[in-house]
């Protein structure tokens, strides 16, 4: 079987908190087998047979808001795309790993979008951008608190949702993912 992550979006952050262990028996509970989680932001290990549809994205959103009453969106990648998005992420190298970040799409955006969005971001922040596969890569140069870069910018720009990791929790959610390879 394949191991996936499930990279949750607004889960443990504002209102919306959850113990990483009853999101583990809910997930369970709906047959999702090898359940882990990694991180207490909504990072959930998980093992399927063939390549999730698009579909389990939903399912597994709509398990959080059935049972903890909240909505959020799930991206959902292999082990192989997780190491893309640390290893294709340009800023790593030379920015800070708690600073750069992959932020995880729903889907691919349109490269037009990408530079409306890059058009409307322009003199706002330092922040330095770029368009990966289904995925935005960001160095958060100042700190991810003060950049004016928010999830809900991206989404309205890109038509699209997300949800972002550091290179320090991707590296960790990878090194988890490859001791069950």
């Amino acid at each position: 079987m394949t191991r996936y992550c499930a990279f949750f979006a607004s889960m443990n952050v504002g209102g919306n908190r959850l113990k990483m262990e009853d999101l583990r028996h809910a997930l369970e509970r709906e047959d999702i087998e090898d359940v882990e989680t990694v991180v207490a932001s909504g990072n959930v290990l998980f093992s399927f047979d063939d390549r999730p549809s698009d579909g389990m994205a939903e399912m597994l959103a709509f398990v959080v808001e059935d049972y903890f009453g909240f909505s959020t969106f799930a991206a959902v990648r292999t082990a192989d795309e997780v190491r893309a998005a640390i290893k294709d992420n340009p800023f790593r190298a030379d920015g800070d790993e708690q600073q750069v970040h992959t932020h995880f799409l729903e889907r691919q955006p349109d490269p037009a979008q990408f530079n409306v969005m890059m058009a409307a971001y322009e003199g706002r922040g330092d922040e330095k951008i770029a368009l990966g596969d289904r995925c935005l890569h960001i160095d958060y140069v100042d700190g991810v608190g003060r950049s004016k870069l928010t999830s809900a910018f991206m989404e309205r720009k890109l038509d699209c949702r997300g949800t972002a990791r550091n290179m320090r929790s991707l590296q960790r959610i990878l090194d988890k993912m490859e001791e069950q390879s």
